[in-house]
């Protein structure tokens, strides 16, 4: 049945639709139209396993899902936490997760692998009784990273950390597992840790660059890494003993490692429907939100080089070298060039970057339309930026690049924020998503 205003509220002052909860797959939201959606799910199931910049509230890619596909596969190209993927599988849709962050790539292989209940609270007992000061020093497990003990970490918090990761790497010695299958419970493990890294280390925990403010005089006190990370467990277990219950055997979710939104190695005309929500330009340093987790993971080595490397790679990094904006870089419409151009004058490197974000999206954007069946839909999910006093409008430069490579824009509306964990300043704050829908002409 289709859904009206009588399951819905509208605010009579500012026109918005107000809706609590889910939206049924057959109400259209009028083009235009302003949405505030009240999530009740950022932690059902699996979705609350790891705080996440910019995340998904579930309601909104599980409309799209159910209004846009009955059988798949669905592409998120710039996966993050795996909303999409999570909401693709409860719906029983086969989805494939590309992120080129590989944090973003385990967080998703985990809240999408559903774990054997006896076993996972097995493992769970064990774990717990290995976590005492007596641990033998032998199997703790500590890495070396710059400045862990002198900038990020106390000494005795260290020592915490190091004896939950050896305990968690010592789970298939203890259990006899074959390595496939231990994996999917260290990771399970992994990422319970990673949750309560940031809150055990010296870092600010509501920024996303991960930075001390000794203003902030943080509290941490001996014992926290071992309070924190059971209390987490315990949550994230009957989570996932919720989603194992009714997660679908038999529909998969491909995460692909070696793969990138730009350039994605799938064949043409393979997916039906493709919803993301890209970075926003100069927002979201994602590898340095997680550089923390990401040392004591083992997902990257300190040996390897700068964070910087790493961060070029991304889609609206900052990280840029100063040669690329020795001169003003043109993209070609004239509305953006006009933007460019100003900010080049007060700062070159700004205008650079936002620059390259959309040429990286006019790339993603020729991709998905190669990949979409014809009639195919990419729905897209995008903030607008202030940057140097100018309203970046990210949403019609979309719109633009879009239709010139040959989609359709068959509807678009707002949907407000109401939860940040991005810690930005108030006159930059994004406090509206615009979610655009292109279609993918059938050729008729």
């Amino acid at each position: 049945m289709t859904q009206t205003l009588t399951a819905i509220q509208r605010s009579l002052l500012d026109g918005r639709i107000i809706v609590n909860g889910d939206l049924h797959p057959e109400f259209d939201i009028p083009r235009g139209q302003r949405l505030l959606i009240i999530s009740q799910d950022q932690s059902f199931l699996t979705h609350g396993f790891h705080k996440y910049p910019a995340k998904f509230f579930p309601e909104l890619p599980r409309w799209l899902i159910r209004k846009y596909t009955d059988r798949g596969p669905v592409l998120d190209p710039m996966a993050g936490s795996g909303t999409v993927n999570i909401e693709c599988l409860l719906q029983g849709i086969p989805s494939i997760a590309i992120d080129i962050d590989p944090f973003a790539q385990l967080l998703t292989r985990v809240k999408t692998t559903p774990l054997d209940e006896e076993l996972l609270e097995c493992t769970w007992e064990w774990i717990q009784a290995e976590l005492n000061d007596r641990y033998p020093e032998s199997h703790i497990m500590i890495p070396d990273f710059p400045g862990r003990d002198d900038i990020w970490f106390r000494q005795d918090i260290t020592r915490e950390l190091g004896i939950i990761k050896g305990a968690i790497e010592r789970v298939p010695l203890a259990f006899d597992l074959e390595p496939r299958q231990s994996q999917k419970y260290k990771d399970f493990y992994y990422i319970c840790m990673s949750s309560i890294i940031r809150a055990v280390s010296n870092a600010d925990d509501h920024c996303t660059r991960t930075v001390v403010r000794k203003r902030l005089n943080k509290r941490i006190e001996k014992g926290d890494a071992f309070r924190r990370f059971i209390e987490v467990s315990r949550t994230n277990i009957q989570n996932m003993i919720q989603f194992s219950r009714v997660c679908p055997s038999n529909v998969q979710v491909e995460i692909l490692e070696d793969s990138d939104a730009r350039n994605t190695g799938l064949p043409s005309c393979s997916v039906e429907l493709a919803v993301t929500s890209p970075p926003y330009i100069n927002a979201v340093d994602y590898t340095r939100t997680h550089q923390l987790e990401m040392y004591w993971l083992g997902i990257i080595d300190p040996d390897d080089g700068p964070l910087a490397e790493m961060k070029r790679q991304h889609i609206g990094t900052e990280s840029v070298l100063k040669k690329d904006y020795e001169d003003l870089k043109t993209f070609g419409l004239p509305s953006l060039d006009a933007v460019l151009e100003s900010i080049y004058r007060v700062d070159p490197r700004r205008s650079f970057i936002i620059y390259k974000y959309f040429v990286d999206m006019k790339e993603n954007f020729r991709e998905i339309f190669r990949l979409l069946v014809p009639g195919g839909r990419y729905c897209v999910v995008v903030g607008n930026n202030v940057i140097r006093g100018h309203r970046i409008k990210t949403h019609e430069f979309f719109t633009e690049i879009a239709s010139d490579i040959g989609f359709e824009v068959e509807n678009y509306f707002v949907s407000e924020i109401i939860r940040h964990f991005i810690k930005v300043p108030r006159k930059e704050r994004i406090n509206d998503d615009w979610v655009i829908i292109f279609r993918k002409p059938t050729g008729d």
